[in-house]
Formats: C-alpha cells, structure tokens, sequence
C-alpha cells in the first residue's frame, strides 16, 4: 500500500510517500481501506515527537479516518466487512489501509461521505467532551470559543449552540468572525483589531464568560482569566499559538474558577462507553441539521506534507482533510 512515512521525527520536511506492507488487524482491532483522512496540528507534533503518544519510527501520521472495513480481528463482534465507517486512529491514517481500535471505529450514516466523515471525529469529539464532560456546559450560559474559524472550533461553536448557550466566537480578521457567525456564533471578536477582554465583559454585560474554550493559549488564555465569570470554567484543550501559559493561582482561588485540561483521544482508553455514546448523540444531531461540518480544504495523499504545512500556517478556516482514495463519497 502507499503511505505517508514518518522516519525519525524530522518534521513535515522529512515525511516521504512510500510503499509499505499493508497492516492486519490484531485482537479487537479492525482494517479500514481508508477514503480520507482529516488533518489535525497534533500530527504536526506527531512529526517532531513532541505528541503525548510517541510512536515507534517508522510510522504514518493521521489520527482519523473514514473507509470501508475491510478486515476484522478476533473478537470483534460489532463490526464487519464492506461497512462505511469512521475511526479515531493512534497514528497511521496518512495510508490506504489504517488499523483502529473497534471501540474507536463507528458506522456511520448514509448522509455522511467519507471527506466530510474524515474531519468529523476529532473536531467534534473534542467539542462535546470537553462542553459536556469537563465543563459542564448548561442552557444559556455564555460560552467564549477561541480559534472560532478553525476545525475544532467551528465545531464548538455549532455545538455549543446546540446544547443552548450563547455563544461568542474569536478570530483573527473580520472574515473568520463572519464564518463563526455563519456556523451559528451569537457575537464574534476580532482579536487582531479589538480587545478580548475588554470586549467580553462588553458583550456579557460586565459579567464575563461562564465557560471557555481554549485551543490558543498564549495572550487568548491570559484574557479569558481576566474576563471569565464568578465560578467560570476554562478547558484548555491546546496551545496553537504556541505559547503555553502560567495559571497566576490568585486569580482562580478569588473568582471560584476552574482551569481543566483535556485530552479527548485519552477517553478511548479510560471511558470507551462514553466514547461510544457521545457519537450516538453526535450522528443523532448531524442527521436533524443540527451540525455542519466545513471541509475547507483537500490535498491528495502524496501532498501530505502541504496539508500539514497549510493547518499550521494558522491561515486556514474549517477543515483540512487528505483524500486517499478517488470519489472518497
């Protein structure tokens, strides 16, 4: 099979196409002949070995897929052959065949082609676990969304709406403002041009946000802390801007509030039936309308390396997802 290989961990610059010997499904797992495969800034770090997981070399980046099973291993009970499915992926989805784990490989509707599927778990699984299971989010609080125009935080923005918050989205230029907005985003700030924390407590009133979501960190997490609400929660799910910040304590132990780190892929170990039932829901919305997914990009497998290159240029709006196979429909 061809594959997008990973030698050494020398960054985006060392990845090479290559042919390798196509993998077989141990226990519990499953084949996928992979028609997609979504993009995501942790394979940027999957690259470099800076990833939480650091995979054995050689290996393929890409933490999901959509495709066809294609093979089963022993005692796999829910899954079959020639069934569409989506997988979250240790690594290994840059390829035509992927091996996933069976409690992280779900069938997916018929509404849902195989581009669309590919960016689907990462982005929206982040956003319903960390609402739902960390923050706690609950019917018309506020809710601040940074990196609105990205993958993942479109996805919350949509999300978000859908448990009943209002919703306010950041971004960087009037452009990625209206798109968050079009996604269903109550207010949008300009970070570029205004004032986070000034326009927050602005838009709430002087009270400031009951819960935000923080894929940025640097100067986005230290505005949050200062316009969070009494008794806010702040989930802190990367550091895009690629500055990690200090939590001053003070200012948690005044304000009641609760900083919250989240690693969503780590719930496919701790809590699989969670796991599982979050798609249930997640699918259940996408089938009423409720969530749309933006593929704003696609790069065929053996220009891998440029799909990394143009997410981590932060230029980028929605998502980014490398076809593998012709007609991934």
């Amino acid at each position: 099979m061809r594959a997008i290989v990973c030698d050494d961990f020398g960054g985006i610059d060392a990845l090479r196409l290559a042919e390798r010997p196509e993998p077989v499904p141990g226990p519990g797992e499953v084949a996928i002949r992979v028609a997609a495969s979504g993009v995501n800034f942790a394979d940027t770090l999957l690259v470099t070995g800076e990833y939480q997981e650091k995979p054995q070399t050689p290996f393929s980046p890409g933490l999901e897929v959509a495709g066809t099973v294609s093979a089963v291993g022993a005692g796999v009970t829910h899954l079959a052959p020639g069934e569409r499915v989506l997988a979250v992926t240790r690594h290994g989805g840059f390829a035509e065949v992927a091996i996933a784990r069976e409690e992280a490989t779900f069938a997916i509707p018929q509404t849902l082609d195989f581009t669309t599927a590919a960016g689907f778990p990462v982005t929206y699984g982040t956003a319903h676990g960390a609402l739902v299971w960390r923050a706690g989010l609950q019917p018309g609080e506020i809710l601040v969304v940074h990196g609105a125009a990205g993958g993942v935080g479109l996805a919350t923005v949509e999300v978000g709406k859908a448990m009943g918050a209002t919703v306010i989205a950041t971004a960087g230029g009037p452009e990625k403002v209206e798109l968050a907005k079009s996604h269903g985003a109550d207010h949008g700030i300009d970070y570029r041009n205004e004032d986070l924390r000034a326009r927050i407590k602005e838009l709430t009133g002087g009270k400031g946000a009951d819960v935000v979501f923080d894929p940025v960190g640097g100067s986005a997490f230290e505005a949050s802390l200062r316009s969070t609400a009494w008794g806010g929660r702040i989930v802190v799910i990367g550091f895009a801007s690629g500055e990690v910040p200090k939590v001053p304590a003070n200012l948690l132990l005044v304000k009641n509030l609760a900083v919250l780190g989240f690693y969503w892929g780590s719930y496919i170990q701790h809590a699989p039936n969670l796991f599982r039932q979050q798609f249930v829901d997640l699918f259940r919305w996408y089938e009423a309308g409720r969530l749309h997914p933006l593929i704003s990009r696609t790069f065929p497998l053996e220009d891998a390396a440029e799909a990394l290159r143009a997410l981590k240029s932060r230029k980028t709006t929605g998502k980014i997802v490398v076809t593998v196979a012709d007609g991934a429909s």
